[in-house]
């Protein structure tokens, strides 16, 4: 994936509607129509957000009869799982320095006297 590419892919991610619309399709395809119905916005408004979709390769458009049906691109999406993936060792070896500082910096158990009672 190009550095542009990858900028296109998250900032159409950036954005909570267009994740939405990506959790729908999901399931299967849908027309804009089908898309824009739990929205509060026009269907001119659900196109732009398909448009930056489908600029970023998140989403394809086919034809069917009078619709275009919109349909996810599992590609796209495992390519950025991929670039995000490459960054997983580093930020679990983070962790691990974190887990090992913070347990050195723990006070050691205080040995105290033995129940006086006995």
């Amino acid at each position: 994936m190009s550095s542009d590419e990858l900028n296109r892919a998250f900032a159409a991610l950036a954005d909570p509607t267009r994740r939405a619309i990506l959790s729908r399709l999901a399931s299967g395809e849908a027309t804009v129509t089908e898309l824009a119905e739990p929205f509060e916005m026009t269907q001119p408004s659900i196109s732009k957000h398909l448009k930056v979709l489908e600029l970023a390769g998140l989403i394809s458009r086919g034809r069917a009869a009078q619709t275009r049906p919109c349909r996810l691109e599992t590609s796209r999406l495992k390519d950025i799982a991929q670039w995000v993936n490459a960054y997983r060792a580093l930020w679990e070896q983070s962790f691990d320095r974190l887990e090992t500082f913070l347990q050195s910096t723990q006070p050691l158990p205080k040995k105290g006297k033995k129940n006086a009672l006995k």
